[in-house]
């Protein structure tokens, strides 16, 4: 009975996938004891294919670093028409409480938990890059929302600005040129979760600090996310579970580069296993080979490592018509010719708050991705 509900939820979600409809990125809570949720896809790029990687993560909902991390290689510019591509929906829940947002830096994906729904809504987000880092182990709430933000940069940026032989105007008015988008949830003295005008930056480094979305996904948490909600940022680039019947998983992503030194290395960063991790880990049952091969791949999606080789059937996302409420929607696919250029901005003023970061978020310099950490080359400033 369960491999029959499984093969009509991925005969559905295959439908979904080939005809691009709206793709849900809303699943349903595990139980309490568990944390194993989604199914990973495999699709096929067409062989007429001219779209970039942006194009198909914003289809499935996922941010270019994910897609990175699932394959290894892929072009960023133009996947290999005939190609196949994963795409990574299986995930581990944050070791943090089920409650309001939780921001994990490490995958940049945002976690929204709607109040009594028995869910969990997973989105991309793009952050901080290095220097400029967006918050971790910090929790604070939703202060206020806005309708059409606008973007007075400080003077510091301007500066910046100006030591690059360019300049800002001294006030971005709201609309769709708007760096920060149409729509900001301030989080902070400093910081929002916002809009973009360029999606080619989400699931990168490339804000000052703040947390970006496509403009469908902000909308709909502008929508659905109440003032006061609760918001936790975590840094969390490995993951690990239980799950009921005993089965060990872990989740290993790039972790993000904490020096100019770790940024600039081939090297991989290396990877610290917390205390909360080595519980499950340290086991007589785990496979000592697989989990160094998931310390050493990361892939960025579960992996079993003890006991048999065979996969548990974690919760698959719900098909938009079964989810309650309006959802989230993924944007156009952008042609490979127009590639949309990373910007971000800093938040106009907002209430003040003594536990909040200091740091500054600001429209960003478009700069070429390096590697599956999702991390940027710094460009050299126009002459």
């Amino acid at each position: 009975m369960k491999k029959s509900i499984r093969a009509i939820v991925t005969l559905a979600l295959a439908v979904a996938a080939f005809s691009h409809s709206a793709f849900a990125v809303v699943y349903p809570l595990p139980a309490k004891n568990s944390r194993l949720v989604g199914e990973n896809l495999e699709i096929t790029i067409p062989a007429d294919s001219k779209l970039p990687l942006e194009a198909f993560a914003a289809q499935y909902q996922m941010g270019l670093s994910n897609l990175l991390e699932a394959n290894p290689g892929v072009d960023v510019y133009l996947p290999k028409p005939g190609s196949k591509l994963i795409i990574p929906q299986q995930l581990i829940l944050p070791d943090a409480p089920r409650q309001g947002i939780v921001i994990n830096s490490a995958e940049m994906r945002l976690y929204y938990y709607p109040k009594g729904s028995n869910t969990v809504v997973v989105l991309p987000i793009g952050i901080g890059e290095l220097g400029k880092d967006t918050p971790v182990n910090w929790t604070t709430t939703v202060q206020r929302k806005k309708d059409g933000p606008t973007w007075t940069p400080t003077k510091k940026m301007h500066e910046e600005y100006a030591a690059r032989g360019e300049s800002l105007p001294a006030v971005f008015p709201a609309g769709p040129d708007n760096p920060m988008g149409l729509y900001a949830l301030y989080i902070g003295r400093l910081y929002a979760i916002h809009g973009t005008n360029a999606n080619f930056g989400i699931g990168l480094r490339v804000s000052h600090g703040c947390v970006r979305l496509r403009n469908d996904d902000i909308k709909w948490l502008f929508d659905n996310v109440p003032v006061g909600t609760r918001v936790q940022f975590i840094d969390q680039p490995v993951k690990a579970s239980v799950e009921p019947d005993g089965s060990r998983y872990v989740e290993v992503h790039n972790p993000l580069s904490q020096t100019e030194a770790q940024f600039t290395s081939r090297e991989p960063v290396p990877i610290t296993i917390t205390p909360a991790v080595s519980k499950v880990v340290v086991d007589a049952s785990i496979n000592t080979r697989a989990m160094d091969d998931a310390l050493k791949v990361r892939s960025g999606m579960p992996t079993k490592v003890n006991g048999p080789a065979e996969a548990a059937t974690p919760a698959a996302p719900l098909p938009l018509e079964e989810s309650s409420g309006a959802q989230p929607q993924e944007l156009p696919s952008t042609p490979a010719n127009q590639p949309p250029l990373p910007t971000d901005s800093a938040p106009e003023a907002a209430p003040q708050d003594n536990a909040a970061p200091q740091a500054e978020d600001e429209q960003s310099t478009p700069a070429p991705i390096s590697s599956a950490t999702g991390e940027t080359v710094p460009a050299p400033p126009a002459s």
